[in-house]
């Protein structure tokens, strides 16, 4: 008898385990309706509620080797505006070197007033600089419908009548830019893939027919350098930008830092006076003071002045990071997950990030 799945999450519908996967009580399995969702699919979609699941971080790269006894295309996914975090450079050796393809999403929170080229130039140095090679790449807004046209009509050549499978990190907006194509290409009214900014929303294949062939929405490989990982669902709201990011000057003089929320910490040790340009959500407030008194700040006002998080939340604890800048041109200290502060010139700086998900430099981004 064929599985019969659900249209949102591709899991095997089932009404024995409410814990599992696929779950909808036997009551509705009647029910006379082909597009057959689980009760989680549900609760996310009207809700906005995730139940939590027994699904480990084995079972989705189990899933993920699958594609490697294809002979398909791979379109890998990633956030520009968290590359490190969402990049996942074994990709191609996951899915045994199938020809791939690499977008990046959310070119939408970027100014307008960088240059795609620009943008495109520095990505290719960080794929190179990670062994990824992809045949190529592209920027795209998957919810503004940015690029669909040329990228859907370049997957399909590259594709060649074989499968495509979309892969990538959670919440880098796979399932979102197959809804974008089926709403451009199929005439689809509503979104048929559960979308949401919460981690493990697609945990199967879902297959949707392409001519004689199929595209595969697949489930998000867990990075752990991925900070919404270890937030709650009201922190993860704030840190994700919903518009373009507008960036945010501080003139600092060596000796002060600055708080992002209670998430992360930079602190300008020595140096000229210079800028500390600042990329984040336009949700999260950004603090300075001195750093002198820097400690004594974050202790008596996390999760009170300085959110997220929140009280209701887990401990956050913060690992430093000690970097000599040697530069004169602009440097990016990239905060996974969160944005990026980008300095002009020399300089020595702390940085502060969530255990586990570690900071990094980069030529500047913009």
């Amino acid at each position: 008898m064929e599985e019969t799945r659900c249209i949102g999450c591709g899991s095997v519908i089932q009404s024995e385990s409410p814990k599992k996967a696929g779950f909808v009580p036997s009551s509705k399995l009647n029910d006379e309706n082909d597009d057959l969702i689980c009760r989680r699919c549900f609760r996310l979609k009207n809700y906005n509620e995730i139940l939590p699941l027994e699904i480990t971080k084995d079972d989705y790269l189990k899933i993920i080797h699958e594609i490697a006894k294809t002979d398909s295309l791979i379109v890998k996914i990633i956030d520009i505006f968290d590359i490190e975090g969402s990049l996942i450079p074994q990709i191609q050796k996951i899915t045994n070197y199938n020809d791939l393809i690499v977008v990046a999403n959310k070119r939408d929170l970027l100014p307008k007033a960088v240059k795609d080229s620009k943008l495109i130039h520095h990505l290719k140095k960080i794929l190179a600089d990670n062994e990824v090679k992809p045949q190529h790449l592209y920027l795209m807004s998957a919810l503004k419908n940015q690029n669909i046209d040329e990228i859907f009509e370049d997957i399909l050549r590259y594709a060649n009548n074989r499968d495509i499978y979309v892969v990538g990190a959670t919440n880098v907006g796979k399932s979102t830019f197959i809804n974008s194509l089926l709403k451009s290409y199929a005439g689809s009214k509503k979104d048929i893939i559960t979308v949401s900014s919460l981690a493990g929303t697609t945990l199967d294949f879902i297959k949707i027919p392409i001519g004689k062939n199929f595209i595969i929405d697949t489930p998000g490989l867990v990075n752990e350098n991925q900070i919404t990982h270890y937030m709650s669902t009201e922190a993860i709201k704030v840190v994700t930008p919903k518009k373009e990011v507008k960036p945010m000057v501080f003139q600092l003089d060596p000796g002060q830092t600055l708080f992002f929320g209670a998430l992360a910490r930079v602190d300008f040790v020595s140096g000229d006076k210079t800028s500390f340009i600042c990329y984040v959500s336009e949700f999260l407030k950004i603090h300075r003071t001195k750093l002198i008194n820097a400690d004594d700040f974050y202790h008596k006002h996390q999760k009170e002045l300085l959110t997220p998080p929140f009280k209701e939340d887990q401990d956050f604890p913060l690992k430093m990071y000690q970097f000599n800048i040697k530069s004169n041109y602009k440097t990016d200290i990239v905060l996974p997950g969160l944005g990026f502060v980008t300095v002009l010139g020399s300089c020595q700086v702390k940085v502060y990030t969530r255990i586990k998900t570690v900071p990094y430099l980069r030529e500047g981004l913009i």
